[in-house]
Protein backbone atom coordinates (compact mmCIF):
# COMPACT_ATOMS: atom_id res chain seq x y z
CA UNK A 1 0.00 0.00 0.00
CA UNK A 2 1.26 3.34 -0.76
CA UNK A 3 2.46 5.99 1.89
CA UNK A 4 0.37 8.76 1.29
CA UNK A 5 2.06 12.11 1.43
CA UNK A 6 0.11 15.55 -0.22
CA UNK A 7 2.29 18.61 0.16
CA UNK A 8 0.94 21.25 2.54
CA UNK A 9 1.42 23.56 -0.02
CA UNK A 10 -0.85 22.05 -2.02
CA UNK A 11 -3.69 20.87 0.78
CA UNK A 12 -3.08 24.80 1.51
CA UNK A 13 -3.60 26.11 -1.81
CA UNK A 14 -7.24 24.20 -2.45
CA UNK A 15 -8.19 25.71 0.62
CA UNK A 16 -7.50 29.15 -0.30
CA UNK A 17 -9.25 28.53 -3.68
CA UNK A 18 -12.34 27.32 -2.70
CA UNK A 19 -12.75 27.91 1.43
CA UNK A 20 -12.85 24.07 2.52
CA UNK A 21 -10.62 20.94 2.07
CA UNK A 22 -14.03 18.67 1.04
CA UNK A 23 -15.43 19.37 -2.36
CA UNK A 24 -18.51 17.04 -2.05
CA UNK A 25 -20.14 16.86 1.19
CA UNK A 26 -22.73 14.24 -0.11
CA UNK A 27 -24.21 11.57 -2.91
CA UNK A 28 -27.13 10.26 -4.56
CA UNK A 29 -26.48 6.70 -5.13
CA UNK A 30 -28.31 6.45 -7.98
CA UNK A 31 -26.64 9.33 -10.15
CA UNK A 32 -23.34 7.84 -9.17
CA UNK A 33 -20.73 4.74 -10.59
CA UNK A 34 -18.01 3.47 -9.18
CA UNK A 35 -15.46 2.94 -12.03
CA UNK A 36 -12.91 0.04 -11.19
CA UNK A 37 -10.00 0.57 -13.62
CA UNK A 38 -7.75 -1.71 -15.08
CA UNK A 39 -7.58 -4.29 -12.04
CA UNK A 40 -6.76 -6.95 -15.00
CA UNK A 41 -4.39 -10.28 -14.34
CA UNK A 42 -1.73 -8.44 -16.74
CA UNK A 43 -1.62 -5.29 -14.19
CA UNK A 44 -1.16 -7.56 -11.25
CA UNK A 45 1.21 -10.64 -11.87
CA UNK A 46 4.43 -10.72 -10.72
CA UNK A 47 6.59 -10.44 -14.42
CA UNK A 48 3.75 -9.69 -16.19
CA UNK A 49 5.25 -6.94 -19.13
CA UNK A 50 2.89 -4.10 -17.53
CA UNK A 51 3.03 -5.37 -13.49
CA UNK A 52 2.29 -2.91 -11.06
CA UNK A 53 2.92 -4.46 -8.06
CA UNK A 54 1.43 -2.13 -5.56
CA UNK A 55 -1.94 -2.91 -7.29
CA UNK A 56 -2.59 -6.28 -5.53
CA UNK A 57 -2.16 -4.67 -1.91
CA UNK A 58 -4.98 -2.32 -2.73
CA UNK A 59 -7.22 -5.27 -4.07
CA UNK A 60 -9.18 -5.66 -0.75
CA UNK A 61 -10.43 -2.11 0.21
CA UNK A 62 -11.54 -1.91 -3.79
CA UNK A 63 -13.37 -4.68 -2.88
CA UNK A 64 -14.55 -3.03 0.73
CA UNK A 65 -15.72 -0.30 -1.64
CA UNK A 66 -17.35 -2.40 -4.84
CA UNK A 67 -19.64 -3.68 -1.37
CA UNK A 68 -20.73 -0.78 -0.25
CA UNK A 69 -21.38 0.69 -3.46
CA UNK A 70 -23.82 -1.91 -4.02
CA UNK A 71 -25.47 -2.20 -0.66
CA UNK A 72 -25.78 1.68 -1.35
CA UNK A 73 -27.56 1.39 -5.17
CA UNK A 74 -24.60 2.86 -6.96
CA UNK A 75 -23.41 1.48 -10.26
CA UNK A 76 -19.72 -0.83 -10.03
CA UNK A 77 -18.39 -0.44 -13.64
CA UNK A 78 -15.01 -2.70 -14.14
CA UNK A 79 -12.86 -0.91 -16.93
CA UNK A 80 -11.07 -3.30 -18.83
CA UNK A 81 -7.94 -2.33 -20.63
CA UNK A 82 -7.78 -3.94 -24.21
CA UNK A 83 -5.86 -3.82 -27.17
CA UNK A 84 -7.01 -4.71 -30.51
CA UNK A 85 -5.75 -4.53 -34.33
CA UNK A 86 -7.10 -1.24 -34.60
CA UNK A 87 -5.74 0.38 -31.32
CA UNK A 88 -2.51 -1.21 -32.52
CA UNK A 89 -2.73 1.14 -35.48
CA UNK A 90 -4.25 4.24 -34.40
CA UNK A 91 -2.13 4.10 -31.04
CA UNK A 92 1.29 2.54 -32.93
CA UNK A 93 3.41 5.72 -31.54
CA UNK A 94 2.49 4.75 -27.64
CA UNK A 95 3.13 0.65 -28.83
CA UNK A 96 6.19 1.43 -30.99
CA UNK A 97 8.02 4.00 -29.36
CA UNK A 98 7.44 3.04 -25.22
CA UNK A 99 7.77 -0.63 -25.57
CA UNK A 100 10.81 -2.50 -26.43
CA UNK A 101 9.64 -5.21 -29.51
CA UNK A 102 9.99 -7.89 -26.90
CA UNK A 103 8.12 -6.02 -24.52
CA UNK A 104 5.27 -5.21 -27.00
CA UNK A 105 4.37 -8.33 -28.04
CA UNK A 106 4.02 -9.46 -24.39
CA UNK A 107 1.58 -6.47 -24.23
CA UNK A 108 -0.15 -7.55 -27.40
CA UNK A 109 -0.68 -10.90 -25.91
CA UNK A 110 -1.42 -9.86 -22.50
CA UNK A 111 -4.43 -7.59 -23.21
CA UNK A 112 -6.37 -8.94 -26.23
CA UNK A 113 -9.59 -9.44 -25.30
CA UNK A 114 -10.63 -12.95 -24.21
CA UNK A 115 -6.50 -13.85 -23.25
CA UNK A 116 -5.81 -14.56 -19.42
CA UNK A 117 -3.92 -11.59 -18.98
CA UNK A 118 -7.13 -9.17 -19.98
CA UNK A 119 -8.92 -10.99 -16.95
CA UNK A 120 -9.92 -9.54 -13.69
CA UNK A 121 -7.93 -10.85 -10.73
CA UNK A 122 -9.29 -13.49 -9.29
CA UNK A 123 -9.80 -12.11 -5.64
CA UNK A 124 -11.32 -9.27 -7.42
CA UNK A 125 -15.02 -9.46 -6.48
CA UNK A 126 -18.08 -9.01 -8.73
CA UNK A 127 -22.08 -9.60 -8.78
CA UNK A 128 -24.29 -9.55 -11.81
CA UNK A 129 -25.46 -6.58 -10.77
CA UNK A 130 -22.04 -4.98 -11.73
CA UNK A 131 -21.03 -3.65 -15.35
CA UNK A 132 -17.50 -4.49 -17.44
CA UNK A 133 -16.76 -2.10 -20.84
CA UNK A 134 -13.61 -2.47 -22.44
CA UNK A 135 -11.28 0.72 -23.03
CA UNK A 136 -8.44 1.09 -25.74
CA UNK A 137 -6.50 4.60 -24.85
CA UNK A 138 -5.77 5.35 -21.40
CA UNK A 139 -8.78 7.29 -19.80
CA UNK A 140 -11.89 5.98 -20.74
CA UNK A 141 -13.73 9.28 -21.93
CA UNK A 142 -11.82 10.12 -24.87
CA UNK A 143 -13.61 9.47 -28.42
CA UNK A 144 -13.70 5.71 -29.26
CA UNK A 145 -11.74 4.91 -26.47
CA UNK A 146 -15.43 3.05 -24.63
CA UNK A 147 -19.12 3.51 -24.52
CA UNK A 148 -18.30 4.68 -21.44
CA UNK A 149 -19.58 8.34 -21.29
CA UNK A 150 -23.01 7.19 -23.36
CA UNK A 151 -23.71 4.57 -21.05
CA UNK A 152 -23.29 6.87 -17.75
CA UNK A 153 -25.15 9.66 -19.70
CA UNK A 154 -28.19 7.51 -20.39
CA UNK A 155 -28.65 6.03 -16.90
CA UNK A 156 -28.34 10.06 -15.62
CA UNK A 157 -25.31 9.47 -13.31
CA UNK A 158 -22.71 13.01 -13.16
CA UNK A 159 -20.95 11.58 -9.82
CA UNK A 160 -18.05 9.26 -10.36
CA UNK A 161 -16.40 7.27 -7.53
CA UNK A 162 -12.42 6.38 -9.30
CA UNK A 163 -10.37 3.16 -7.81
CA UNK A 164 -8.00 0.90 -9.57
CA UNK A 165 -4.49 1.24 -11.13
CA UNK A 166 -2.64 2.83 -12.44
CA UNK A 167 -2.75 5.69 -10.34
CA UNK A 168 -1.01 8.23 -12.42
CA UNK A 169 -1.92 6.76 -15.63
CA UNK A 170 -5.28 5.60 -16.59
CA UNK A 171 -6.80 6.10 -13.39
CA UNK A 172 -5.86 9.80 -13.76
CA UNK A 173 -6.56 10.46 -17.42
CA UNK A 174 -10.07 8.75 -16.67
CA UNK A 175 -10.74 12.10 -13.51
CA UNK A 176 -8.92 14.58 -16.06
CA UNK A 177 -11.80 13.98 -18.72
CA UNK A 178 -14.39 12.79 -16.68
CA UNK A 179 -14.10 16.67 -14.67
CA UNK A 180 -14.01 18.52 -17.59
CA UNK A 181 -16.68 16.43 -18.71
CA UNK A 182 -19.12 18.21 -15.73
CA UNK A 183 -18.73 15.05 -13.95
CA UNK A 184 -18.03 15.32 -9.95
CA UNK A 185 -15.30 13.20 -9.69
CA UNK A 186 -13.61 11.50 -6.12
CA UNK A 187 -10.53 9.65 -6.28
CA UNK A 188 -9.79 7.14 -3.45
CA UNK A 189 -5.84 7.51 -2.62
CA UNK A 190 -6.13 3.90 -1.02
CA UNK A 191 -7.79 2.08 -3.75
CA UNK A 192 -5.74 3.11 -6.39
CA UNK A 193 -2.06 2.31 -7.17
CA UNK A 194 0.81 2.83 -9.13
CA UNK A 195 4.69 2.07 -9.44
CA UNK A 196 5.77 4.20 -6.30
CA UNK A 197 4.84 6.82 -4.05
CA UNK A 198 6.39 9.65 -5.83
CA UNK A 199 4.17 8.86 -8.37
CA UNK A 200 0.96 8.07 -6.70
CA UNK A 201 1.24 10.97 -4.90
CA UNK A 202 1.73 13.75 -7.83
CA UNK A 203 -1.26 12.23 -8.96
CA UNK A 204 -2.91 12.57 -5.50
CA UNK A 205 -1.71 16.52 -5.21
CA UNK A 206 -2.89 17.27 -8.79
CA UNK A 207 -6.38 15.98 -8.34
CA UNK A 208 -7.10 17.46 -4.70
CA UNK A 209 -5.91 20.85 -6.37
CA UNK A 210 -7.72 20.70 -9.78
CA UNK A 211 -9.79 17.52 -10.89
CA UNK A 212 -11.04 15.55 -8.18
CA UNK A 213 -12.59 15.32 -3.95
CA UNK A 214 -9.50 13.12 -2.76
CA UNK A 215 -10.98 10.81 -0.27
CA UNK A 216 -10.05 7.42 1.48
CA UNK A 217 -12.11 4.45 1.55
CA UNK A 218 -13.60 4.73 5.22
CA UNK A 219 -14.73 8.32 4.19
CA UNK A 220 -16.22 7.55 1.02
CA UNK A 221 -17.87 4.53 2.50
CA UNK A 222 -19.29 6.88 5.70
CA UNK A 223 -20.35 9.08 2.69
CA UNK A 224 -22.52 6.20 0.61
CA UNK A 225 -24.22 4.63 4.16
CA UNK A 226 -25.40 8.25 5.30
Amino acid sequence: MHEIDIPQAIVDLAVQRRGRLRLFEHVDPQRTAHLIIDMQVGFTTPGAPAEISNAVAIIENVNTLSAACREAGVLNIFVQNTIDDESKSTWSNWFEAFWTPEKRVGMYATFAEGSPGHALHPSIETEDSDLRINKYRFGAFIKDTSDAHALLTSRGIDTLIITGCATNICCESTARDAMMLNYRVFFVCDATATHTDAEHNGTLATMLLTFADVINVEDMTSMLTA
